[in-house]
């Protein structure tokens, strides 16, 4: 009978880890006795948790090499699995590894008590990236490693390593030695939850809502880091430290309100009022009521005084978007509030000073309108101290699958669904695609494809038609049986290409298909192999 054999840990002289030439089943190390006896020191002589972890944390950096490891606890009263200690993640990405039993490979490992050994993250669905911590173009040179902390029969814990993908012998020694410190370690951490899982567990919540509130309307919410996008970050962090006019001019979609709120809630001023206001929303008689507020008895129906937005927001800030939609009127009262910040109410006499920031935006070209005359061009000076261009989605093209999967993860948790996933060759689709609507219409589009999908992938078909790859969208249904089958083929041969760099040969091989009738299909598809290389 022929047994497999697993590669195994063995001593030598040589001071790295290799695979020995003498024993190919076996990774050489000779340096890792000196940590485990520290560690086992440690361990006995001192009650620290702490201690113990750090120790373990150097031995993962130092002598593992690792580029990311973790030690979770699970709060058995919680029922959740929370990081404690890490390399290689920041206080906030640790505040955001909070794992439900059996949630993705962690909450899986602590369920079963069982290892799991993931080669390549890009093939594992159960890779939640729950921290954000790894970008999706690094999944496929990246390998993850779980082992369970156990006590008795009780699962306590979980450690993780995440390391390159190229050195596929070193999985089994991180299984080993993991699996040895792990062992040495559950007593300490049996103590210290039973004496602080509480406490622990509270704290981390109030560290992870506390990081969410800040990041609501923090510039790193304002998802992408495409090379315009990084150049709007430097000019919201700039003007954050004053209180000067800014004018936030972009397409309709683009994100206008979330750099506002990023730039208010960046300021000094982040704790005082952020009042935000449509020009376009309300007829003029109405907005001029809204902003400066009006007298009992100005107007029919006014049977009581009523202060207006730009009172709301004094000490703070006001958002004024679409104001190229106000009548000249009602830019002439603006224009005097931006050079003396004095105003009146609606049928008063009494002068009322505000100490505001104003940020307007359209998507108007307001400049155009000056030129035509339906915009005061002393106006346009005034609010134009300080301008910021957002760019249209088509100019951020780095910047849409980030934007996509950011929507999916969000619309998974409000339907519900088990969709993980979107198939390379949507994709492709969405990097084709020129997005008049903008951000607002990818977000649509994501979640019509998050609704319409069946399993845990979202696949050609779950896009609306004018999404998909012409081949894909014309001659049939799209819901009839040759359109599904054509999308299923089509997104398979995108898969096998990607997976295999444009190898057509090899493309062919895991496709269970020859060369020849490969290549058939993908001119029956307009597939370029050379984009894959």
């Amino acid at each position: 009978m022929h047994t497999k054999t697993a590669k195994s840990l063995h001593f030598c002289s040589i001071n790295e880890f290799k695979v020995s030439p003498l024993h190919p089943g076996a990774v050489c190390h000779s340096d890792i006795l000196s940590p485990l006896f520290q560690m086992s020191k440690v361990v006995t002589d001192s009650e620290n948790l702490s201690d113990t972890l750090s120790l373990l944390l150097k031995i993962m950096k130092e002598d593992m090499g690792v580029m990311r490891g973790t030690v979770s606890l699970f709060n058995s009263r919680t029922g959740k699995i929370f990081i404690h200690d890490s390399i290689g993640l920041t206080k906030e990405e640790e505040t955001r590894g909070v794992y439900s039993i059996g949630e993705g490979i962690i909450g899986k490992v602590v369920e079963t008590g069982e290892k799991i050994i993931v080669p390549l993250i890009s093939e594992e669905p159960n890779f939640l990236n729950r921290t954000r911590s790894l970008s999706r173009h690094h999944y496929a040179e990246r390998s993850f490693v779980c082992i369970p902390i156990v006590r008795g029969r009780k699962v306590l814990g979980a450690i993780s390593v995440e390391r390159f993908s190229d050195r596929p012998e070193l999985l089994h020694y991180d299984v080993e030695l993991l699996g040895v410190i792990a062992a040495m370690i559950a007593q300490a951490v049996e103590l210290y939850l039973l004496e602080n899982e509480d406490k622990t567990f509270l704290k981390m919540e109030n560290e992870r809502l506390r990081n969410v509130l800040k990041e609501k309307f923090h510039p790193s919410n304002i998802i992408g880091n495409s090379k315009p996008m990084l150049e709007v970050y430097a000019l919201i962090n700039k003007i954050t430290k004053t209180r000067s006019t800014v004018l936030i001019l972009g397409e309709s979609g683009v994100g206008k309100e979330l750099v506002a709120s990023a730039i208010h809630y960046n300021s000094p001023e982040a704790n005082e009022p952020f009042v935000k206001f449509n020009c376009a929303a309300l007829p003029e008689s109405v907005i001029e009521s809204e902003l400066f507020g009006h007298e009992k008895g100005a107007f029919t129906g006014a049977d009581k005084a009523r202060k207006g937005r730009f009172e709301d927001a004094d000490g703070g800030t006001i958002f004024l978007d679409e104001v190229g939609e106000l009548t000249l009127p009602m830019q002439a009262k603006l224009l005097r509030v931006l050079q003396e910040r004095t105003f009146e109410h609606v049928g008063g006499n009494k002068s009322i000073t505000v100490d505001i920031r104003v940020i307007a935006a359209t998507n108007r070209d307001l400049i155009k309108m000056v030129e035509a005359g339906s915009f005061r061009e002393d106006l346009y000076y005034r609010l134009n101290v300080f301008p910021i261009i957002i760019p249209p989605l088509r100019e951020r093209k780095g910047d849409i699958i980030t934007l996509a999967e950011y929507f999916v993860s969000q619309f998974v948790k409000k339907f519900g669904k088990e969709t993980r996933r979107i198939a390379t060759a949507v994709q492709e689709m969405l990097l084709a695609y020129s997005w008049p609507g903008n951000i607002r219409e990818l977000e649509n589009v994501m979640e019509r494809a998050v609704i319409l999908s069946e399993d845990t992938v979202i696949h050609a078909d779950d896009l609306p038609l004018s999404l998909q790859t012409p081949v894909l969208s014309t001659a049939v249904p799209q819901k009839s049986l040759p359109a599904k089958l054509d999308t299923i083929e089509y997104e398979m041969i995108i898969e096998a290409l990607s997976s295999q760099k444009g190898h057509i040969s090899h493309a062919a091989e895991k496709l269970g298909l020859t060369r020849r009738v490969l290549s058939l299909k993908m001119q029956q598809f307009g597939i370029n192999y050379k984009k894959y290389r």
